[in-house]
């Protein structure tokens, strides 16, 4: 059995309120769970102690039996010191396309034309002055 840690979402309209749960990943995100080990309420202040509780030996003891945390709650893991997030990594996230590439070129073409264009005037009548 697959065990997942999520969240499992209570509260009314517009009103989130979820429960950290462990809970079978087949299962649907409100439906049939193992064990509640915690609480997020996303409404509160972020700086607040009650925007997050959770049973950190639960939290623990469930990571060892293979539990697999979310996103958002490996997150609170993390803040709470129970298991280090693993860093997203992606070195080629910020390497431009073959066409940025391309357009940057010409950019870089254009101005060394302009600069040479603005440099060659200027040249031109001191060489104009002194033959004359």
């Amino acid at each position: 059995m697959a065990l997942s840690m999520r969240l499992s979402r209570g509260g009314s309209k517009k009103r989130p309120y979820y429960r950290i749960v462990i809970a079978d990943a087949r299962s649907p995100r409100d439906g049939k769970f193992i064990e509640k080990i915690g609480t997020y309420n996303p409404l509160l202040a972020k700086d607040s102690g009650e925007r997050i509780k959770l049973d950190t030996e639960r939290a623990a003891h469930w990571l060892k039996m293979g539990a697999q945390p979310t996103d958002r709650v490996a997150r609170f893991l993390d803040t709470t010191g129970v298991k280090e997030r693993t860093a997203r990594n992606n070195p080629n996230k910020g390497v431009p396309g073959e066409k940025a590439k391309e357009r940057a070129e010409e950019r870089a073409e254009k101005a060394r034309a302009a600069e040479e264009a603005a440099n060659a005037p200027a040249e031109t009548p001191t060489e104009e002055a002194a033959e004359a």
